[in-house]
């Protein structure tokens, strides 16, 4: 069995479905406080279906237009940003993302909640990024993805440095979070990615090493959650598996956790056997997404149980965000991670 260290028992993903990120992490706090390495705000507002807020960002750059598309990416009519006539991609000027403005001030609330005790001492507060891959892939028509994206990315990444800047390396985190790649490696997104394994991981290692080595760096690695369905069904943990250790072997910072989603449906051991080959470095936590509030308690048990006869040392999270679901479901939700955390404790 491969050996892993061992995580403290949950990760939250990400999206949480609350009012504001002050209720995310009282409520967090509070249920999984004891079980929790890090904790996210919730990605709340106008960020809770994820990435479809940075539509408007496209929207509103001069240099590009929306256009209608006869399919997208799930296959239904879509409309995607491409460059105006006269325009090329080195004269983008994007606005402000949004996502080290939403960071900093949901910062100032947790560090608030941490000076009163509500939030323990030894946790970080979780930034939640898309790689750069996702808008593009998702919201620029086809023809003008490969000149957009190092743009977007520059952008992103800039972002990503004032939020370095603004928030103290040892309460941070950042998690990259890994879904359209998994639509291109699988054949279901076309892409114009050449050699698609390869120039994926160049991708997100260049990610990982844009992170100063003491601020925490994780992988959400993900099938997709656009109404409650996968963009396709993995057919194992094999490409999660090949990803994650391209991942490990390409930083040259430490990777402190990686997550990978489990199907509510897999309680076969072949869907968990290429975890046998996960490579991961001594400092690395892995999750895994075994909890769905379908089954509750007593299914995310079987599924810990076939799991642990392919791995050890594993914590558990849910498969993705859970940013689409009844606020009212949460607390719920959330007990039962932290059932099952005690019970791997």
């Amino acid at each position: 069995m491969t050996e892993i260290k061992k995580p403290n028992g949950a990760q939250l993903v990400g999206s949480v479905p609350l009012k504001d990120s002050q209720a995310v992490f009282d409520l967090a706090s509070s249920i999984l406080g004891q079980h929790l390495h890090r904790i996210p705000d919730g990605e709340t507002g106008e960020r809770s279906d994820w990435i479809r807020w940075q539509f408007a960002v496209l929207k509103d750059t001069p240099q590009l237009e929306i256009v209608s598309q006869s399919a997208g990416n799930y296959g239904k009519a879509v409309t995607q940003a491409k460059l105006r006539d006269g325009f090329s991609a080195d004269q983008i000027e994007f606005g402000p993302l949004g996502y080290s403005a939403a960071a900093i001030a949901s910062y100032a609330e947790f560090a608030k909640q941490k000076q009163t005790g509500a939030i323990p001492q030894n946790c970080r507060f979780q930034v939640s990024l898309p790689t750069p891959l996702a808008p593009i892939q998702f919201y620029v028509a086809a023809e003008d993805r490969a000149a957009i994206e190092p743009i977007y990315e520059a952008k992103l990444l800039q972002e990503l440095a004032e939020i370095i800047d603004a928030i103290p390396a040892d309460e941070l985190a950042i998690q990259w979070d890994t879904a359209a790649e998994f639509g291109v490696i699988e054949g279901v997104f076309p892409s114009y990615l050449e050699d698609v394994q390869s120039d994926i991981l160049e991708r997100l290692v260049r990610l990982g090493n844009s992170v100063p080595a003491d601020v925490e760096v994780g992988y959400h690695l993900c099938y997709g959650d656009s109404g409650h369905k996968h963009f396709t069904e993995p057919k194992d943990t094999a490409h999660l598996v090949n990803v994650a250790n391209g991942i490990a072997q390409g930083l040259n910072r430490p990777l402190n956790w990686i997550h990978l989603p489990v199907p509510k449906d897999r309680f076969d051991k072949a869907f968990y056997l290429p975890l046998k080959t996960l490579n991961l470095h001594a400092e690395t936590e892995l999750y895994l997404g075994l909890i769905h509030d379908t089954d509750g308690v007593e299914g995310t048990q079987k599924r810990i149980e076939v799991a642990k006869s392919v791995i050890s040392n594993f914590g558990v999270a849910t498969e993705c965000g859970f940013g689409r679901r009844d606020p009212a479901t949460v607390p719920e939700l959330m007990e039962i991670h932290a059932a099952v955390a005690d019970a791997i404790r």
